[in-house]
């Protein structure tokens, strides 16, 4: 009995031990690593946490084998009805309407040059007297400028008279004194009939407007064609505006154009396009466009400068409100709710814009719904619970962690986002508004708006394609990775503050 019994126990001993050994060799047979998504320097042979971010490791075996469809799931972000409402999560549905486009330029007011006149001396000879003595004095047309003498002008006249006492009038000297001397028919008439030599000739304002400039004294000598007066109307005036080279194809000659200034803060002024500058500024990228506008009044004065707006509308298109558009510098991101509080994102190539809304070439379908606020969260969110997503888009996350540093996981990682930064203010300008950068090196710049006007609310870098909102007395953080030399402008959103990075 006794060596039955332990027969059994080592039976019993000798295959646990061979389930063991079995569980064992198939352990080692198909060894399970976990390893980082964001970290994959990061190994380890059980679950557990990333050393460096925190973050959950996951089966690299699970990652091998994932399909793009599985992929692109795991970009998704499921949010739960809390977590929309403390969000503030709203979307609206994509429709195709009509997109009013609105430029806004700047420009300075000029005198119409169709409008303006030089008189100058006739001939050699002494100003006698002057009718018209003060710069700004308002003239009529016909109204006496100035009288000039001259021996020259008493000697035409002399033979005038002898020609006409001998009934040898010809029209030659007829013409001398008109075309020569400037007489006018009523002059020579007045000759004629009082048959007596004028020893000046008195000249009259060809049009009625402002003098803009007096260049003559009472008594002063002057030679054939010195300028004396310059006279400009000013009932019309030209304003100069410049306009980017990216919104030149909106501008067309006859289009209306609606300008304010602060002499006139509540007034506000319509002209028309009237001429295109052929050629661009190679300087300022602009091209400069003539616009016409009527001043009976008197208000737009030469050189003042204006705020000017031009508005058009777009063909019916695709249009998004503007806050739903992310731009990350290579990409532009809108988040699409595919499912009831779950969001997917798109890259979309973006159109004309306004600054409520954006024209969408590609990316999304008309009757999607797009989140148009708590954007930036659910991109944060998806950074947070996607890290292999985060990878993808590094670039906007790298701005994510300057916008919203709570939202991040505390890392200690060496890892460097730039290898330089830059703090700018925005305070009636950007300080500093020339920044040096090097090609191929991440550069970040801290942006802080240190004031609450309309017109920089907005930044602007035109060459990348990058246009970010700038909240008023808070730091917003752009990550640049500059690939060519030469010049980046940036601008605000109305054109009228300015700055440049130089890459060398």
């Amino acid at each position: 009995m006794k060596t039955i019994i332990s027969m059994l126990v080592l039976a019993l001993f000798l295959g646990g031990c061979s389930k063991t050994d079995s569980k064992s060799s198939g352990q080692e047979s198909v060894a399970v690593l976990y390893t980082c998504p964001m970290h994959p320097s990061v190994v380890s042979d059980h679950p557990g946490a990333c050393p460096i971010c925190g973050m959950t490791l996951v089966k690299k075996s699970a990652i091998a084998a994932a399909t793009n469809a599985e992929m692109e799931s795991l970009q998704r972000v499921s949010l739960s009805p809390m977590q929309r409402i403390l969000a503030n999560v709203a979307t609206q549905v994509v429709r195709r309407t009509t997109l009013h486009k609105t430029i806004s330029l700047v420009g300075v007011v000029a005198t119409a040059e169709s409008h303006q006149a030089n008189v100058s001396a006739r001939f050699r000879g002494r100003i006698e007297k002057l009718h018209v003595n003060y710069t700004g004095e308002i003239v009529k047309k016909g109204q006496p400028l100035f009288e000039l003498y001259s021996p020259d002008l008493v000697t035409a006249q002399q033979e005038f008279l002898l020609a006409l006492d001998a009934k040898q009038i010809t029209e030659s000297l007829r013409d001398r004194l008109s075309q020569h001397f400037g007489m006018t028919n009523e002059q020579i008439a007045d000759l004629e009939r009082a048959h007596k030599v004028q020893n000046t000739v008195q000249f009259n304002s060809p049009i009625s407007g402002t003098v803009l400039a007096k260049q003559v004294q009472s008594g002063q000598y002057v030679d054939e064609g010195t300028t004396l007066y310059q006279l400009a109307d000013l009932s019309k005036v030209w304003i100069n505006l410049d306009v980017y080279e990216k919104d030149v194809r909106y501008i067309n000659v006859g289009q209306l154009v609606h300008i304010s200034n602060e002499a006139y803060a509540e007034e506000e002024f319509s002209g028309r396009v009237t001429f295109i500058d052929p050629v661009m500024n190679p300087e300022t990228r602009t091209v400069r466009v003539r616009t016409e506008f009527s001043n009976a009044l008197g208000k737009l004065k030469p050189n003042m400068f204006v705020k000017a707006t031009v508005s058009l509308p777009i063909a019916k298109t695709l249009v998004v409100p503007s806050s739903s558009v992310l731009f990350t510098g290579n990409r532009s991101v809108v988040w699409v709710e595919v499912e009831p509080n779950m969001f997917e994102p798109r890259d979309v190539t973006v159109g004309s814009g306004t600054d409520e809304a954006y024209e969408i070439l590609s990316g999304v379908a008309e009757g999607e719904s797009v989140a148009i606020s708590g954007g930036f969260l659910i991109d944060s969110e998806s950074a947070l619970r996607q890290p292999t997503y985060t990878n993808a888009h590094a670039g906007h996350n790298a701005e994510l962690k300057q916008s919203h540093p709570a939202e991040q996981p505390s890392t200690q990682s060496n890892d460097k986002v730039s290898d330089q930064e830059v703090h700018i203010t925005v305070k009636g300008g950007y300080e500093p508004n020339v920044i040096h950068a090097k090609i191929g090196v991440p550069i970040l710049l801290h942006i802080y708006r240190d004031e609450d006007t309309k017109c920089t609310r907005e930044i602007i870098f035109e060459e990348l394609n990058i246009r970010r909102t700038l909240p008023a007395f808070k730091t917003t953080s752009i990550l640049l990775t500059p690939k060519e030399a030469g010049e980046i402008h940036f601008a605000c959103g109305m054109s009228m503050v300015h700055g440049k990075l130089i890459v060398e």
